[in-house]
């Protein structure tokens, strides 16, 4: 997102963020804060955005996000405000940056526009509002990439973060700017089954998995053996490490998938140094959990 929304004009300046220089009065009660470039740029290279990608800008301002998306990388996408101004000026900037048939620029409530087209969410929305906007982003496709400028989504911390400087901004903490990226995680709280070849015949396994957002707490028993992990949800990839305690008889397993609704696809290392080998690891759901997701939310 290509500025920053208040939930009130007078909120914004009774805090103090924004001078004059700074910002305008949006339609809607908003504040219009740009985005330095500098943070546009990091944005875009922490979320990875490539020619395959289609980008969605929340709150879009002058269009800079989508429209450098466009530009240096290839990429489409559309951005959504309430300021018919602003969507003016970011429809012309797309044109005059020969970009208008990749970056177009919509009278849209943030709250209401669609969102499963897009392979990256850009935000740079007030907590309060991403909390609101947290559950349409979390049933988003597993994967899709949610990146953020200054503000967090709560209990759902971020999958990775970087901290920039940016000496003429004066909003938020002034003189640097906090990017945020998020992987939308795939649900898989429950019990998954699997067979593995170990080398002396297959093993019935079990996965029991409780979830909250893309942290996995989980128990890993194989025959009559069980080995307790903790592990994380990257999007669709799912893999953990079981160590065994001593004394027991489980030895270390390794696994890496990549889940494909109530499959997981992947392999297995089992035992180590010498000793170890490697062998296909498919795994079912059996059951399903819910995922628990704290208790922050505004709207679940």
């Amino acid at each position: 997102m290509s500025s920053v929304r208040a939930v009130t004009l007078g909120l914004a300046l009774l805090c103090g963020c924004v001078s004059a220089a700074q910002a305008q009065e949006g339609r809607g009660d908003v504040v219009y804060v740009p985005t330095p470039q500098i943070v546009v740029d990091e944005m875009l290279k922490m979320g990875k955005v490539g020619p395959r990608d289609y980008l969605i800008d929340l709150g879009s301002g002058d269009g800079r996000i989508i429209i450098t998306a466009a530009k240096k990388y290839g990429a489409r996408g559309f951005g959504v405000d309430l300021d018919t101004y602003l969507l003016s000026e970011a429809n012309k900037n797309a044109r005059n940056e020969g970009v208008a048939d990749r970056a177009q620029f919509y009278e849209r409530n943030i709250f209401e526009t669609r969102l499963d087209t897009a392979t990256v969410i850009m935000s740079y929305l007030l907590p309060q509002m991403n909390l609101k906007l947290r559950p349409t982003l979390l049933n988003l496709q597993p994967g899709v990439r949610v990146v953020g400028h200054d503000y967090h989504m709560g209990e759902w911390l971020p999958d990775e973060q970087k901290t920039i400087p940016v000496p003429e901004k004066q909003v938020g903490t002034p003189g640097v700017s906090y990017i945020y990226l998020w992987y939308v995680p795939a649900k898989i709280a429950g019990t998954w089954q699997s067979r593995i070849n170990t080398g002396q015949g297959e093993v019935p396994y079990e996965f029991s998995l409780e979830q909250t957002f893309q942290e996995i707490a989980g128990v890993m028993r194989a025959g009559k053996d069980s080995v307790k992990f903790n592990s994380k949800v990257l999007g669709d990839r799912f893999g953990f490490v079981a160590l065994p305690k001593s004394g027991d008889k489980v030895v270390r397993h390794e696994f890496d998938g990549r889940i494909k609704g109530d499959r997981i696809e992947g392999t297995v290392k089992i035992g180590e140094g010498a000793a170890m080998r490697q062998a296909p690891w498919v795994a079912r759901q059996v059951q399903r959990r819910d995922t628990r997701k704290g208790g922050d939310d505004a709207g679940e």
